[in-house]
């Protein structure tokens, strides 16, 4: 339990001093709540003595009226130093996550980690900062009160001092096993947890295809399954946890049965005057509160144990390094450059020995089978991931010597699939550029050819869209992409034929948006409609992660390979 708590209050970084502050202040509340049963103690002490007066009974009154004052005072404070701390911490947590997050390679969120994320972020995080970060003091302020009150026993009597020291050996050895058992538990239910969370996650984000091919019956089957494993792993911790819980109450039972049946001995004998007999009849249910209350938060601590696990194997996933310092000249021969690249996921090869150059204000067309790495060449330029072997050099410089901001200051991405941000639709152009003037994101929204569509938007420009751009045609998303790129003003484009899967009317805006999009900058185009690169300068046709054709249009057709094969099928 103490190792967990100090784990916790590890995590907590600069807030550190913050929750130290907070035992002060929660261990005198807990001398404020019990100070009316001491001054009730007092009372009967000067009655049972004859020395009780009227005055004696106001100062009683006013020192127990204090007591409840300064115990709220005591408990205002503890929370402002702990519980709030608490959400500071993981304010400051969440922060450093989404930049963790920002920094790793796309790798990673594409083996089966998102669901780990939203788990970690909605689940783990929540918990902790909900159910443990305001209980912290308490548990110090347990452990001592729970040492004072054996102290005190001793000091009544060395017999009463050594039964109580056994009970409370007979609680630590009832709480560790509880432990050792929540602990197993805890993280099988934490893992059912991440587990539901990604099905969530995958059932909502695909729920059109679900719909669209009448999978609703398997896909909520699967999400019911996870629910059902869900709960049943929750039931079985419960049931685990249940039987040591018992034994934790039972030993109070015992332990304070025991206690009084002693003073009652020793009180028989006449080692224990009335008055502190009756003292012991006030405090005797207290004894052993403090050791009770402690072991009894042990399911707490233990999910949160294994909370902290996942969180911390999330901020242990590691990230691209960001240590360029190079600055890109003029002067390269090439504008873009793949030296023997090779990169593969995991036992995977993906790109096999992949050279090129792109010369500056030129277009270079990626072409090939599905599968074949077109989109991992292109994305390896915006070092999504890093290769293996080889490297990949802008104006002459491996793109690794440069500082990833730099990096992505000088590349822009059309996609096919745009995320658009619910906010407004000039705050998702703003993106590109977010320093730009309204004048300026206007212009670009213009060249894109999306401002008509937005202006007629109930709030224009102000308008805030669905998350995920929900509220936009599939060809208005992907013209406020274009805009936001426009505004960026990169040098490099990276396309990836934006207006395969829209119909003609927006094709043809979003092609006059692409125009104005590329023009005077160097091209890395990923094409699917092989018509729409007819003039590009050099076309690559990538096959099993190799360049198996390079030349233009032209060259390509002569050869009569598996570019112009293609072109004939496309055709036909």
């Amino acid at each position: 339990m103490i190792k967990i708590m100090h784990r916790l209050i590890n995590n907590t970084g600069k807030y550190k001093v913050r929750i130290r502050a907070s035992y002060i202040t929660a261990f005198l509340k807990g001398i404020m709540m019990k100070a009316p049963l001491i001054l009730c103690f007092l009372c009967i002490s000067l009655f049972m003595q004859g020395r009780m007066d009227k005055t004696k009974c106001i100062y009683v009154g006013v020192a127990v009226l204090a007591s409840v004052i300064l115990e709220a005072v005591f408990e205002h404070i503890s929370n402002v130093l702990q519980s709030a701390t608490g959400y500071m911490v993981f304010a400051d947590m969440r922060l450093r996550l989404g930049d963790h997050l920002r920094k790793l390679p796309m790798g990673y969120f594409t083996e089966g980690n998102i669901g780990k994320i939203s788990s970690v972020l909605a689940t783990d995080m929540v918990f902790i900062e909900e159910n443990c970060m305001g209980v912290l003091s308490e548990l110090v302020t347990f452990i001592i009160s729970q040492g004072l009150m054996t102290v005190m026993m001793f000091v009544m009597d060395i017999r009463l001092g050594l039964l109580s020291l056994l009970i409370d050996i007979a609680f630590m050895i009832v709480g560790n096993l509880m432990l050792k058992t929540s602990m197993k538990h805890s993280v099988i239910k934490q893992q059912a947890s991440e587990s539901l969370t990604k099905e969530v996650v995958d059932f909502a984000e695909g729920i059109g295809i679900i719909k669209s091919y009448n999978m609703l019956g398997e896909k909520s089957k699967r999400l019911t399954d996870e629910f059902d494993k869900s709960c049943k792993k929750s039931i079985e911790f419960e049931i685990a946890y249940g039987p040591w819980s018992r034994a934790l109450y039972l030993t109070f039972g015992i332990g304070t049965a025991l206690v009084l049946a002693m003073c009652a001995y020793l009180y028989n004998i006449g080692v224990i005057v009335d008055v502190y007999m009756v003292g012991m009849a006030l405090f005797l249910f207290d004894m052993f509160v403090s050791i009770k209350s402690y072991y009894g938060q042990m399911a707490r601590l233990t999910v949160t144990e294994a909370s902290l696990d996942r969180i911390e194997e999330v901020f242990e996933a590691k990230e691209l390094k960001d240590e360029g310092k190079k600055t890109l000249s003029n002067s390269a021969d090439a504008e873009i450059e793949y030296e023997n690249v090779k990169f593969s996921y995991t036992d995977k090869d993906v790109l096999k020995d992949i050279s090129f150059k792109v010369k500056a204000g030129q277009m270079t067309a990626l072409v090939g089978p599905s599968g074949g790495g077109k989109s991992t060449i292109a994305s390896l330029l915006a070092r999504f991931w890093d290769i293996n072997s080889g490297r990949i050099l802008i104006r002459g410089v491996d793109i690794r010597d440069i500082s990833l901001s730099d990096l992505m200051d000088q590349i822009s991405m059309v996609f096919q699939r745009v995320y658009l941000f619910q906010d407004t639709v000039y705050n998702n152009i703003a993106i590109g550029r977010p320093d730009a003037s309204r004048e300026e994101v206007e212009e670009a929204a213009k060249k894109a050819r999306c401002y008509d569509f937005i202006m007629q938007l109930p709030e224009g420009f102000d308008t805030v869209i669905g998350e995920g751009g929900a509220s936009l045609s599939g060809g208005e998303k992907q013209r406020i992409s274009i805009a936001r790129c426009i505004l960026k003003d990169s040098p490099i484009v990276i396309l990836d034929e934006a207006t395969a899967s829209v119909d003609a009317d927006n094709e043809r805006a979003i092609q006059e948006a692409i125009s104005e999009l590329c023009k005077n900058k160097t091209l890395l185009v990923i094409a699917h409609r092989l018509k729409t690169i007819k003039d590009a300068d050099q076309i690559l046709v990538i096959s099993d992660g190799k360049i198996i054709e390079r030349g233009d249009h032209e060259t390509l057709m002569n050869n009569n390979g598996t570019y112009a094969r293609m072109v004939s099928l496309q055709a036909s």
